[in-house]
């Protein structure tokens, strides 16, 4: 088969050139011409031809529809982020830092899918089989049945998932497949586009399962053109920092279940273990209260977490210091103004250091409340009360907002053994309702409010 001409087009002005040139001649715009395979012009050849029949205009109503169908890893942490399981004919992207754990835990995925009796296939262009091989072996998955191809031209992907026809594929990773339709090298913007699209088509054409293992840029997004998270069904993160034996995944687009829902997983001799109870992670062992500690209860997507966040405050010079660790720092500079405006806790000339512990980002503004009740108590040098927790937005007029799901959060505290609560009023419980046995709960509308509840707790 002749290898198809490429032209280079511009992703500004979508002019094409017949060569590679440094400035767009249509547009005059600077280093945006990337390469590409221009559409046949003879009908019924286009490589992209939709794959759904057409159909007439129908009401959602009358349009027949039914719960996909999954097929569970046996990994209850993967598939809890996944919302179920692996979906047939779904696409999944999943991004790391080298090194993290992205290839052990699909391999370990496969394995138990393919003891399940689900047939997997592995492609690796990273890795020879041998190598695929002795890892399975240090995770111990004796006499793995798992199908590996070390492989990176996607036509011969291509051939080899339409001739075996397993239910889930791994591709690891797409930075390393490469189309003989295009002479740009195996990574390039075009390559990574080109190579996600077909494999993308052929899982909906076959439904196979296919999950594309991603590289991640410097700033921790996946590299590439961003149009490959939009391709696919879900997009997976894995995060956590290298030198610790914790890892979260967290997903950031899932169209078959719910997004920002994390699954937390501990590094181990023998692999990726899930962790059933993450909330432990998070908080750290104190024999007793120490001061500019305080437990938040966020929320993960659908799951509860207690996170303990910790924060320092020191005399310092003519420009002191604000610095959050898994916080927002812009953030943490409005919570200072707002202590300092309607609470009278001045720390104009104090460094101000906050921190999440365990490596967790936190996003949701229900940590306000608690972030600054942990200065305060740095400050003063005077810790909580044991079994304290705390969460609530906190506006600029210095009111407490109320967090989403504030019962679950109450009762995921009480069932960890905390009995001191401060939260928004809306979020206590309504009269008449089941009180969370175990925990006093002490509404607060403004944050002077709350100031005050914790100084009469002391």
């Amino acid at each position: 088969m002749a290898k198809e001409k490429t032209s280079y087009t511009c992703t500004e002005c979508g002019g094409a050139s017949p060569r590679w040139l440094g400035k767009c001649p249509h547009c005059e715009a600077w280093n945006t011409l990337i390469e590409t395979v221009p559409e046949s012009a003879a009908p019924g050849r286009n490589r992209f031809a939709s794959l759904a029949k057409t159909a007439a205009v129908t009401a959602l109503a009358d349009i027949e529809a039914s719960d996909v169908e999954r097929a569970p890893t046996g990994i209850g942490e993967l598939d809890r982020v996944l919302g179920g399981g692996i979906v047939e004919g779904g696409v999944v992207l999943i991004g790391g830092d080298p090194g993290i754990g992205k290839s052990t835990l699909l391999l370990q995925a496969l394995d138990a899918l393919q003891r399940a009796e689900v047939p997997t296939l592995y492609v690796t262009g990273e890795e020879s089989g041998a190598q695929v091989a002795l890892r399975s072996r240090r995770l111990g998955l004796d006499n793995s049945q798992v199908k590996v191809l070390a492989e990176i031209q996607l036509e011969k992907i291509l051939a080899t998932i339409a001739s075996t026809q397993p239910a889930v594929a791994v591709i690891d990773s797409i930075q390393t497949v490469y189309s003989d339709q295009l002479t740009s090298a195996p990574g390039s913007v075009a390559q990574v586009r080109e190579c996600a699209a077909h494999l993308t088509r052929a899982a909906k054409a076959g439904a196979t399962s296919i999950v594309l293992v991603g590289h991640v840029t410097k700033e921790g997004a996946l590299a590439g053109p961003r149009v490959l998270e939009h391709m696919v069904d879900t997009v997976l993160y894995f995060e956590g920092d290298t030198h610790s034996s914790f890892r979260l995944v967290r997903a950031i687009k899932n169209r078959f279940g719910a997004v920002n829902e994390i699954g937390v997983f501990a590094m181990t001799e023998k692999g990726l273990k899930g962790v059933a109870n993450p909330s432990a992670i998070f908080l750290s062992q104190h024999s007793e209260p120490v001061p500019g500690s305080c437990v938040l209860v966020t929320l993960e997507g659908t799951r509860p977490m207690l996170v303990e966040i910790q924060a320092l405050v020191d005399s310092g010079g003519p420009s002191p210091r604000r610095l959050s660790v898994g916080l927002d720092r812009d953030r943490l500079a409005m919570l200072l103004a707002v202590l300092h405006r309607h609470a009278g806790v001045a720390c104009m000339d104090q460094d101000v250091f906050v921190n999440a512990v365990g490596g967790v980002r936190i996003s949701e503004p229900a940590a306000d409340l608690a972030v600054m009740l942990a200065i305060t108590s740095s400050l003063r040098g005077r810790p909580l009360p044991k079994g304290f927790i705390a969460f609530g937005e906190v506006g600029l007029a210095g009111e407490v907002r109320p967090a989403p799901r504030g019962q679950e959060r109450l009762r995921e505290a009480a069932k960890l053994g905390f009995s001191v609560a401060v939260v928004p009023k809306a979020n206590a419980p309504r009269k008449g309702s089941r009180e969370i046995e175990g925990l006093a709960i002490h509404p607060v509308d403004r944050i002077e409010e709350a100031m005050d509840v914790v100084r009469g707790l002391d």
